[in-house]
């Protein structure tokens, strides 16, 4: 059986995205966690095998695999037998990873102003700074191009870089997203993938 070590908090959207792909695979999975405040990914034998010291890490045999996004595509190549999480098409795929690579990579005053602790409720959103608000302009605007008018998922079908934007746009409170793109992230949240993430975290 695959394993998927996460953070105890359940809080890191890159552990929630390696997990919202298995879980959206259909594929069994052992989830353990580590205590990241209290140190544990430094423990030598875990950071022997994820060699970045980081969760997400996926185990799969004798196989050890760091970083959210390097976990997902080997998912895609090594079960290509269960549901996708990226686009099948090559252009689609290629403007997912474009998205997924940007939202990990920028925004940083957003990312640094409404931390995850906001976004899953555990602490209260403070009003952004000149820097944060730009980047949260920024976030809107990429996301009016690429959200469906309909308010669909981005590619058709379902993929993980639905989930990966909306987390972002959850950073934003209702009052500063526009209506299209509020209703396009509670849909998103409202997947069995997302719940089964949401329902370990501790309250």
């Amino acid at each position: 059986m695959l394993k998927l070590y996460v953070d105890q908090t359940f809080l890191s959207p890159y552990a929630l995205a390696a997990f919202v792909s298995l879980t959206e695979k259909g594929l069994p999975f052992e989830l353990l966690t580590r205590d990241l405040d209290g140190g544990e990914q430094f423990d030598p034998a875990y950071r022997a095998q994820s060699l970045t010291a980081r969760v997400p890490m996926l185990v799969d045999g004798d196989f050890h695999l760091s970083e959210s996004s390097a976990i997902i595509e080997y998912l895609e190549e090594a079960y290509p037998e269960t549901a996708r999480v990226l686009p099948k098409d090559l252009k689609q795929r290629a403007r997912a990873r474009q998205l997924q690579a940007w939202l990990r990579s920028d925004l940083l005053p957003l990312r640094d102003a409404r931390t995850t602790a906001t976004v899953f409720g555990f602490k209260a959103a403070e009003p952004l700074s000149p820097a944060a608000q730009a980047a949260a302009d920024k976030l809107v605007s990429v996301a009016e191009a690429v959200v469906p008018a309909d308010g669909g998922n981005l590619f058709g079908d379902w993929c993980v870089a639905d989930a990966e934007l909306a987390l972002l746009l959850r950073r934003l409170t209702q009052d500063e997203l526009p209506l299209r793109l509020a209703a396009y992230a509670d849909i998103q949240w409202q997947r069995p993938s997302f719940a089964a993430w949401l329902a370990r975290q501790p309250r």
